[in-house]
């Protein structure tokens, strides 16, 4: 899965390596955590937009919010197939910037390990998503999003069996083109990361508070390095 992740990079290098229309001004964020607002990049007649979706998808059939789970993440085996997912799969694919995510290793004795995962040579990655268009009983709008899962890399493999599915660049266009690609082709951009495009780095249990969100969460843990 993917519970937290970073984006702390620029809007501007944001915006080049994903090709956007808008000029959004954006403060860097390093614990981004589920039900925030998190910046999308979608296709719309060719185009690229950036916009904010709060994180957490809810299908536009969604009734009743306090009986229905919070969506996070979609399964990249399963996700063409699930009616909370199917709809979105097909007309309203995304990419989520991010230039780093966490995940805990289980430990053997005490507390999980945190650890960041980013890409080797620095730099940003965009993680397959999804997004709806939720109104309530009253007319109001919420746009809500979702970051697809796949199978852990050898990088991840010692630290959790999931992680985001990460489009590559030359495959951003794809992935957006709900019209000309269907649900099951853009299913066959979902896979494991390349390996040597991750590093893992074990930080700071600081991480562990969403109320901590600074620079100083990426610290590398004291100790000897770890997967």
């Amino acid at each position: 899965m993917c519970g937290r992740f970073a984006l702390t990079l620029p809007p501007e290098s944001v915006r080049r390596l994903f090709g956007f229309a808008e000029r959004p001004n954006f403060p860097p964020r390093y614990n981004i955590a589920p039900t925030q607002p998190i910046a999308i990049v979608r296709g719309e007649n060719a185009e690229r937009h950036f916009a904010l979706a709060r994180w957490g998808l809810i299908p536009s059939w969604v009734k009743d919010l306090s009986r229905f789970p919070l969506l996070i993440n979609a399964r990249a085996e399963t996700v063409a197939g699930k009616p909370a997912f199917r709809a979105a799969m097909r007309h309203r694919r995304c990419l989520i910037p991010a230039d780093g995510f966490y995940e805990w290793q289980k430990a053997e004795k005490g507390a999980k390990r945190p650890y960041l995962i980013r890409p080797a040579g620095g730099g940003l990655m965009g993680f397959a998503g999804l997004w709806e268009s939720w109104m309530d009983g009253r007319g109001n709008e919420m746009e809500t999003a979702a970051i697809i899962t796949t199978a852990a890399n050898r990088t991840m493999a010692p630290i959790h069996d999931r992680m985001p599915a990460i489009i590559a660049p030359g495959d951003f266009s794809a992935w957006l083109d709900n019209a000309g690609v269907s649900s099951g082709e853009a299913a066959g951009l979902l896979r494991p990361a390349p390996g040597g495009l991750l590093e893992a780095v074990e930080i700071s249990r600081a991480v562990n508070s969403v109320a901590n969100d600074d620079a100083a969460i990426q610290n590398p843990a004291a100790g000897p390095a770890k997967p």
